[in-house]
């Protein structure tokens, strides 16, 4: 009996199996468990890790643009690359090796830290999208334990079906049908081959696709390097050092090495000194004492740095920002972009201006024995500040997430002059083009311009084309183009954007509806697809006349969505709506036009909700002014469903009075512009 154990074990190893959780595994080699004899295809984002055997092949790429952009990330002296949007794409030109494969083995590294787990702080499903369009799947690959997050890089282990098509019974994986759309040169979406979704945040080293039994069993990777003792985040998130009034938080301002710096009493115009500080040389580093917002040991967070300066007109033309800073406790750099320094424009005044930071660990650089965010460097020449602030931008489940205790210290403080508009508009019924125009006609976003609405109200107008494509594929987006920067800079921070639409409610598409789906916002530091929710669309009701629709975007970066030089967002429109008229506004959060929204008129407004019990009459009278309200009306609050009136589907000036019955049943009545 013992030697049959003892057989069965030793034939067990030999195939490269385990009878027991075999974890955890170097990430400097690939897990002892992974087969040679298997097929494999693999990226390495250092290039470190060579071919196991024959059927082993480099043939992976990590994708990077769009809703699946990476960046660079060094942590515990391995590269990376980390997620800053929804999915990571990965491409393998070998992709119809997987033709005949009923399963595929997803081997990942990943870093530890709180993406690996869900919101909550629990372990999530990790699914994978594969096939094309329109035929497509997402089956989960399994999930990451608790103990996955450990602040280490881990090897861990995922496995999909890779089930048939209804269209053609080949598999999703592995082979292009006939019926394909969309950017599927390697047999997926966007792109690429296999994409993990939902995977924002996430940290990869290296991904390999191989057939079942490739890298093992699942069950190899349930065990973990357990986390180096760590202090909790405290509950604070905020330092300064105010150098007017020679007071500080917990922040100081070095004066050694490469960072020496200079305080003096009388900085700035005649009319406005200062006690402020400078540097002598290139950089400047503030150190945050006492571990005031943190250990180096914490996970790295999203940094927002306030800097107060003189905008010293001896200095227009030189730059400054943040340089250098820590990606972990283990020695990691980091390199702010650089084309991000704000260039000084010498108006002679004292300034505001912030910079967000992704993922910076409070390791700092050149702070030791203390912590620190991010460096300052300095080109050209050093103006004097006043004021230094750095804010911790806390997430889930911290009591401070969410929060952002330099709300009103802007990336560009020129959004709060009169450098920028905030107002652009396109009428293509009197050939108005003030800011904004048709966007390129081309690619998915075919658009037809011509002549639509009702037989007395004929305007020029501009629609998606809507080919008879693949149900659901046809060119439904309208796509428009800002001109001359109207709005500033794509470098200022996002903007709240409102939006009206003059449209044609044509009655032979009521039902169908439009929406602003999908732009780019900068969500914590980094710019990136966002989408809006379908309940924002406006369903048309088929009144035969040109209506107005309001729309509000708060977190709008004007880089566009398969538009430029500049857009705000791609609209979705489902059936061949025309529209005449679109202009955009940006409401200001500060300066001269704060709070100013040019398009309040367009937004809808409801006077009063009226109960009428079943079988009773309501009488309205209204003012000669009320002209352009509608009445609706609707039999349930909880969910309502508002339509027009049928008798009335205008109040215009010379209807003053109207009753109307309620016949069997109790309905609630509004007016609405």
């Amino acid at each position: 009996m013992k030697k049959q154990l003892l057989a069965l074990l030793c034939a067990a190893f030999s195939a490269g199996g385990t009878l027991f959780a075999a974890g955890p595994f170097d990430p400097t080699q690939w897990p002892s468990v992974a087969n040679p004899d298997k097929a494999a295809h693999f990226v390495v984002v250092d290039g470190s890790l060579a071919p196991l055997g024959p059927l082993w092949s480099s043939s992976l790429t990590i994708l990077s643009g769009g809703d699946q952009t990476t960046t660079p990330i060094t942590l515990r002296g391995l590269q990376g690359l980390k997620a800053e949007n929804p999915h990571i794409n990965t491409a393998d030109s070998g992709f119809t090796e997987w033709a005949d494969n009923d399963t595929i083995d997803i081997l990942m590294q990943v870093y530890g830290d709180g993406a690996v787990l869900g919101t909550d702080g629990l372990p999530r499903n990790y699914p994978f999208l594969i096939g094309t369009l329109p035929e497509l799947a997402a089956p989960s690959g399994g999930q990451i334990p608790v103990a996955g997050q450990n602040r280490k890089w881990n090897w861990v282990l995922f496995r999909i079906p890779n089930p048939t098509r209804a269209s053609d019974g080949s598999r999703l994986v592995g082979s292009i049908p006939a019926n394909a759309l969309g950017a599927f040169t390697f047999g997926g979406v966007n792109g690429g081959t296999i994409r993990a979704q939902g995977a924002q945040g996430l940290i990869v080293r290296a991904i390999a696709f191989g057939e079942q039994g490739a890298f093992g069993e699942p069950s190899d990777y349930a065990n973990f390097e357990p986390a180096d003792a760590c202090d909790p985040e405290p509950q604070t998130n905020h330092a300064f050092v105010d150098f007017v009034n020679s007071t500080a938080n917990h922040l100081e301002v070095f004066n050694n090495g490469d960072q020496t710096t200079e305080i003096t009493a009388d900085a700035g115009s005649f009319d406005d000194q200062r006690r402020a500080v400078r540097a002598l040389g290139s950089l400047m580093n503030f150190g945050i004492k006492d571990n005031y917002l943190g250990v180096t040991c914490n996970d790295p967070r999203t940094v927002k740095v306030c800097v107060e300066f003189y905008d010293d007109p001896a200095l227009a033309g030189a730059r400054f920002g943040p340089e250098a800073y820590a990606t972990d406790a283990a020695g990691g750099i980091g390199f702010f972009d650089a084309a991000r320094r704000y260039t000084l424009r010498g108006s002679g005044e004292w300034k505001r201006i912030s910079w967000i930071v992704p993922a910076v660990s409070l390791f700092g650089v050149n702070v030791a024995p203390l912590t620190g965010g991010p460096r300052l460097a300095f080109e050209n020449g050093q103006p004097f500040i006043s004021r230094y602030d750095i804010a911790i931008l806390r997430v889930a489940p911290h009591p401070l997430a969410g929060q952002d205790p330099l709300a009103d210290c802007y990336t560009d403080p020129e959004i709060c002059t009169e450098a920028y508009g905030n107002y652009a508009e396109m009428d293509l019924a009197t050939g108005v083009l003030d800011g904004l125009a048709p966007g390129n006609s081309g690619g998915d976003q075919n658009m037809i311009q011509a002549e639509a609405g009702p037989a007395d109200d004929l305007r020029m107008a501009i629609r998606p084309a809507l080919d008879d494509g693949a149900a659901g594929f046809g060119h439904q987006y309208l796509n428009l183009a800002i001109t001359g920067e109207v709005f500033g800079p794509s470098t200022q921070p996002n903007a709240r954007l409102a939006i009206c639409m003059t449209y044609y409610d044509d009655p032979a598409l009521a039902g169908q509806s439009f929406r602003p789906e999908v732009y780019q916002s900068d969500r914590n530091g980094v710019a990136g697809l966002a989408f809006t929710p379908g309940s924002i669309a406006v369903v048309l009701e088929g009144t035969d006349r040109w209506r107005e629709a309001y729309f509000e975007l708060p977190d709008m970066k004007f880089l566009g969505v398969n538009q430029g030089p500049q857009a705000a967002a791609r609209f979705f429109v489902s059936g061949k709506i025309f529209f005449s008229r679109v202009r955009y506004a940006v409401i200001r959060p500060c300066g001269p036009f704060a709070n100013v929204n040019r398009l309040a008129g367009c937004k809808p407004v409801t006077l009063g909700i009226a109960h009428v019990s079943a079988g009773s009459t309501v009488k309205l009278t209204w003012p000669g002014e009320a002209e352009g309200w509608t009445l609706e009306s609707t039999d349930n609050l909880s969910s309502p469903n508002w339509q027009p009136v049928a008798q009335l589907p205008v109040l215009t000036l010379n209807q003053w009075t109207v009753s109307l019955s309620t016949a069997t049943a109790p309905r609630f009545f509004r007016l609405k512009k």
